[in-house]
C-alpha cells in the first residue's frame, strides 16, 4: 500500500533520532541497555522460569529460522508457516500460537512488533542471524514489560558494537532454491563503536508457488559521552518480495499434493523501517536512568485470490471468475493493504541500596506509545490486478483508520533477606482506541485501564540450586477492530485476563549438568479466541470464558567435558520438554463453529445448534512438546549434533473433532517427530567454518496448521555453507 508518509510528528521524530545518531557519531565503556534476562548465569535468581539461547546454541544447530531456535526452550510452541520464520507463530504453555499474538516480542528490550496494543500480529520478523542471543522470560517478573503479560516475553539481543575491528561473512545454499548471504562488520571510528549487519535470503518455500525473498540491513552505533553518559543508536531497513499465499489446502488438495498451492498469482510485499535511540545515565552509585525513543514504519501489501480453503473462486464470490479453471484468466484478486506508524518514548529509573535493613533494588518506568493503522481492502477484476476493479464484488471494500494510544508505568522491587529474595511488582496500562470507517464516515472511541500486579520469590537451597515461584496477573489488550465495530459501535469484549502461578527449581546437579523444572497454572477469566475457528487471526474475536492451563516443563543440559569426564573432546545433551496436562474450557462455553452457538436461544441449552464445549481441550494445545539433541565435539575442529523434535497431537477446533472436514480446517492434527542433523568443521580451529545440515532427515509429511486450510510442515531440506571470520 504505497501511501504518502504524511505525519509531521512521525517525520520529526525520525529526523530527531537521526540527528541524535549523528551526535553520537561525533561525540566518544558500554552504553546502558534494557536488561530482560541478561547472561545465562543471571537466570539463577530471576523469580520465574526463563531461558537463554546463546550464539553457540544457534550455530551448533545451524538454525535457519527463529522457530527452530525457540524449540530449544521448554514451554514454547513455535509453529512453522512459510519456511523462513518471517511470520512466526509462537505460543507459550498452550496459548494459541497464531501470529504470536499472545507473546510479547522485543528487540534489545524495545517493541519489535509494529502494533503491540492495537493489532499484535507478527507479519514480519528480522532474520535470526541478526541476534547473538535470544531470551525467554515467563513468570511474575515479566510485568516489567508490556502490554502482553499472558504467556511470556521473547527478547532478541543484538551484538554490542565492537571497539576493535571484527567482520564475518556467511554464505549458504541448499534444496528448494535456498540461498543466503549474511555478514557483519564492526569497529571503532572516531570514538564511536559501529556494527553493520546485512542479510539477503531467498527460498522457494515449503509449498509450490511460494518463492520467498527477504533483505535486511541494520546499523548500530554506540558512544560514551564522558564517564556517566552513553548512547546507542539503531536503525534498520527490511523488505520482502514473495510469492506467498494466505490460504491453506482443502483435504482433497492436500491428498493430491501436500506441498501444492493452487494460487500462483498471490503476492506479498513489505517494507519495514525502524530506528531507536537509547541514552544511559549513571547518575550516581545508587541511581541510573535509561531512556529510549523508538519509531517503526511497516507497510504490507498482500494480494491473494483466496483467504482460506473454504473460499475457492466460484460464481457466488466472483461472478466473472466462474470457478478454479479460470484462476489465471477471469478471476479477480483481493488486496489486503496495511500501513503502520508506531512511535514511543520510555524511561526506566533504577536504584540500588539498603531498604528495611536489607539490600534492595527498585526499578520504575513509564512509557508513552502511539500506533496509527491505515487499512484498505481493494478487490481487483483480474488475477494480477493491483487497483480497484468495477465488477460486482470489486472496488474498495474496506478503508479504515485505527489508532491506539497508550500510557503505561511499572514499579518493581527486589529485597534480599539472606537466602530469600522477594520481588513484588505492579504495572498499569491505560489505552485509548479509535476507529474511523472512511467508507461511511462512522467512527468510535473507547478506552480501558488495567492494573497488573505480580509477586516473585527465590530461595537459595544451596549456592548452585535455587527454588523460585510467583504469581502475577496476565493481561493482553484486545485489538482496535475487536472493541470498535465498522459502524462505530463499542463491543464490550474487555481485556484478556488471567492469574498465572508457577513454582520451580533450577541449578546444577553436579559439574557439567544444569537443570530447570517448573510447574505452572494459568486461570483465565476470559481467554480471547477467534469467533470463527476457521477464520484465523484476522477474524472477529470473542471471549471464550474461563479456561485453565496447567502442566510441567523442564530442561536439562549435560557436558561430559565440563563434568571432567572428557578433556579435549566433549559429548553434550540438551533436552527441553513440556507436558501440558490441561488446556481446557472450564466455564460455561459453547462452540464457535458456525451454526453451533447459542445466539437467540433462551435459556441456552446444548443441542444441534447449541453445542457445549465445556471440558474440551483448546485448539492448538499439544499435550507433549519435546526437543532433544545429542552432540559430539572433537577438539576445536569438529562439532556435530543430532536433534529430535516431537510435537504431540492437537485439535483444530473447540469441538475436538477427529474427522477431517472437506475444507481441511477441522480435524485432528496428528503428532510429528522430526530428526535433524548438523555438522560444523573448522580446519585447524581457524577462522573458516564449513557446515552442512539436513532438516527432517526422514522426510516426514505432517500438518502444522488448519486455521485457514491445511499447511504442511517443511519436507527434507539439505543446506551447506561456509562462515568466515576476519
Amino acid at each position: 500500500m504505497k501511501l504518502k508518509f504524511n505525519s509531521v510528528a512521525h517525520a520529526a521524530l525520525l529526523v530527531a533520532l537521526a540527528a541524535a545518531g549523528n551526535a553520537a557519531a561525533q561525540e566518544g565503556p558500554d552504553a546502558s541497555e534494557i536488561v530482560v534476562v541478561g547472561q545465562r548465569g543471571d537466570l539463577m535468581h530471576i523469580p520465574g522460569s526463563g531461558a537463554t539461547i546463546e550464539q553457540e546454541d544457534l550455530e551448533a544447530a545451524r538454525v535457519l529460522t527463529v522457530n527452530e531456535a525457540l524449540r530449544q526452550v521448554a514451554g514454547v510452541f513455535p509453529r512453522d508457516e512459510e519456511g523462513l520464520g518471517l511470520r512466526p507463530n509462537i505460543g507459550v504453555r498452550g496459548l494459541a500460537p497464531s501470529r504470536s499474538t499472545k507473546t510479547l516480542l522485543l528487540e534489545d528490550g524495545l517493541p519489535l512488533t509494529y502494533a503491540p496494543y492495537g493489532d499484535n500480529a507478527t507479519y514480519s520478523h528480522p532474520p535470526v542471524r541478526r541476534f547473538e542471543r535470544i531470551e525467554v522470560l515467563k513468570g511474575a517478573s515479566q510485568v516489567r514489560f508490556g502490554p502482553n503479560t499472558v504467556g511470556g516475553v521473547v527478547n532478541y539481543v543484538t551484538p554490542a558494537a565492537p571497539s576493535a575491528f571484527e567482520a564475518q561473512l556467511m554464505a549458504a545454499g541448499g534444496s528448494r532454491g535456498y540461498g543466503e548471504v549474511d555478514g557483519f562488520i564492526g569497529g571503532e571510528v572516531l570514538g564511536t563503536r559501529l556494527l553493520a549487519h546485512g542479510n539477503s535470503t531467498q527460498f522457494d518455500g515449503v509449498r509450490a508457488n511460494h518463492a520467498l525473498r527477504f533483505d535486511d540491513l541494520y546499523l548500530k552505533a554506540e558512544r560514551d559521552l564522558g564517564s556517566d553518559h552513553a548512547l546507542i543508536f539503531r536503525v534498520g531497513m527490511a523488505t520482502e518480495d514473495s510469492q506467498v499465499s494466505y490460504s491453506g489446502l482443502t483435504a482433497a488438495e492436500y491428498a493430491a499434493d501436500p506441498y501444492g498451492n493452487p494460487f500462483p498469482n498471490d503476492h506479498f510485499e513489505t517494507q519495514r523501517y525502524t530506528s531507536s535511540l537509547t541514552h544511559g545515565w549513571e547518575i550516581s552509585d545508587a541511581f541510573s536512568l535509561t531512556t529510549s525513543a523508538y519509531w517503526i514504519y511497516f507497510n504490507r501489501d498482500w494480494w491473494r485470490q483466496s483467504s482460506n480453503s473454504g473460499q475457492r473462486p466460484s460464481d457466488v464470490s466472483d461472478p466473472a471468475c466462474a470457478g478454479m479453471a479460470n484462476l489465471n484468466t477471469t478471476c479477480g484478486t483481493e488486496g489486503r493493504l496495511r500501513e503502520y506508524h508506531v512511535y514511543g518514548l520510555e524511561s526506566r529509573l533504577n536504584w540500588r541500596g539498603d531498604l528495611f535493613g536489607a539490600p534492595a533494588e527498585i526499578e520504575t518506568g513509564a512509557r508513552y506509545h502511539v500506533e496509527r493503522q491505515n487499512r484498505l481492502q481493494v478487490n481487483a477484476d483480474t488475477p494480477t490486478g493491483r487497483t480497484p476493479g468495477i465488477g460486482p464484488n470489486a472496488g474498495v471494500i474496506e478503508s479504515n483508520l485505527r489508532n491506539a494510544e497508550a500510557w503505561s508505568a511499572f514499579a518493581t522491587a527486589e529485597f534480599a533477606f539472606g537466602r530469600l529474595n522477594v520481588q513484588p511488582g505492579v504495572r498499569v496500562e491505560s489505552i485509548t482506541y479509535e476507529r474511523l470507517n472512511r467508507l461511511n464516515g462512522q467512527s468510535g472511541e473507547t478506552d480501558l485501564t488495567e492494573v497488573i500486579p505480580g509477586l516473585g520469590v527465590t530461595y537459595d537451597i544451596r549456592d548452585d540450586v535455587v527454588l523460585y515461584g510467583g504469581v502475577h496477573r496476565g493481561f493482553a489488550p484486545p485489538r482496535v477492530e475487536d472493541v470498535i465495530t465498522n459502524t462505530g459501535g463499542v463491543v464490550e469484549l474487555g481485556a484478556e485476563e488471567s492469574v498465572n502461578w508457577e513454582f520451580g527449581v533450577r541449578g546444577d546437579i553436579g559439574a557439567g549438568a544444569r537443570f530447570d523444572v517448573t510447574a505452572f497454572r494459568m486461570d483465565f477469566d476470559n481467554q480471547i479466541v477467534p469467533a470463527s475457528v476457521a477464520g484465523g487471526v484476522g477474524s472477529t474475536l470473542t471471549s471464550a470464558g474461563e479456561t485453565r492451563h496447567s502442566g510441567l516443563e523442564g530442561s536439562l543440559h549435560l557436558s561430559l567435558r565440563d563434568a571432567g569426564l572428557m578433556q579435549a573432546d566433549d559429548i553434550t545433551l540438551r533436552v527441553a520438554a513440556t507436558y501440558l496436562a490441561e488446556a481446557d474450557y472450564v466455564g460455561a462455553r459453547f462452540s464457535n463453529i458456525a451454526g453451533s452457538n447459542c445466539a437467540g436461544i433462551v435459556p441456552p441449552a446444548p443441542g444441534p445448534t447449541c453445542v457445549s464445549v465445556t471440558g474440551n481441550r483448546l485448539p492448538y494445545a499439544p499435550e507433549w512438546i519435546v526437543s532433544a539433541a545429542i552432540g559430539y565435539e572433537r577438539g576445536e575442529w569438529l562439532q556435530t549434533q543430532l536433534e529430535v523434535q516431537h510435537t504431540g497431537e492437537m485439535f483444530a477446533d473447540d469441538r475436538n473433532t477427529i474427522g477431517e472436514s472437506a475444507n481441511g480446517q477441522i480435524g485432528l492434527i496428528e503428532d510429528a517427530t522430526i530428526v535433524n542433523w548438523t555438522a560444523n568443521v573448522t580446519p585447524g580451529g581457524g577462522d573458516a567454518t564449513f557446515f552442512v545440515t539436513v532438516k527432517n532427515i526422514f522426510d516426514e509429511v505432517y500438518i502444522v496448521d488448519r486455521a485457514r486450510g491445511i499447511l504442511p510442515g517443511a519436507p527434507r531440506l539439505a543446506q551447506a555453507g561456509v562462515s568466515l571470520r576476519f
